[in-house]
């Protein structure tokens, strides 16, 4: 996949586009109001699978140290709440999970779009994480990550690991 294919690709220094999505609880969660704290908002696929699960495990683990860093964690996927809760639930996740069924906010970071799965080109949730600076800027966009080992590398990119 080339950089041309994707709708969006949101760089440093771009605002960061603001949403108000409903939590697993069912709760309007608003990207305006983290400001003047730094987040990391991250897209993935699916609750509930394999990689999506190691994830957010994962960002529950480092999220006392990220928050330490002022850092909080927003992820967003296309289920609905109540699979959301399931999957908060389940994995005992302690992160803020939204929802964002008709795929808006997906596709305004650039994250839903053609990907390359398993060698086939589809459409769907691009595995994205953006570092939202405190007054609502991107201070880093990454695409296409791995859903194994993102958060520890991302604890090393901020000095944390």
């Amino acid at each position: 996949m080339t950089e041309t294919d994707a709708p969006v690709r949101l760089s440093p220094g771009d605002p960061a586009p603001d949403f108000t999505l409903p939590d697993a609880d069912g709760n309007p969660v608003s990207l305006s109001s983290y400001r003047g704290r730094r987040v990391i908002v991250y897209c993935y696929p699916a609750a509930l699978t394999p990689g999506c699960t190691t994830q957010a495990v994962d960002f529950t683990a480092a999220a006392g140290d990220l928050a330490e860093a002022g850092l909080d964690i927003v992820g967003i996927s296309p289920d609905p709440p109540a699979k959301l809760l399931r999957f908060r639930e389940k994995e005992h996740l302690g992160i803020t999970l939204v929802s964002d069924e008709d795929k808006a906010v997906l596709r305004a970071y650039g994250a839903f779009g053609p990907k390359k799965m398993y060698g086939k080109e589809v459409v769907g949730v691009i595995r994205s994480t953006f570092i939202v600076d405190a007054e609502g800027r991107i201070e880093q966009a990454s695409y296409n990550v791995k859903a194994t080992g993102h958060v520890a590398k991302l604890r090393r990119e901020l000095g944390l690991a």
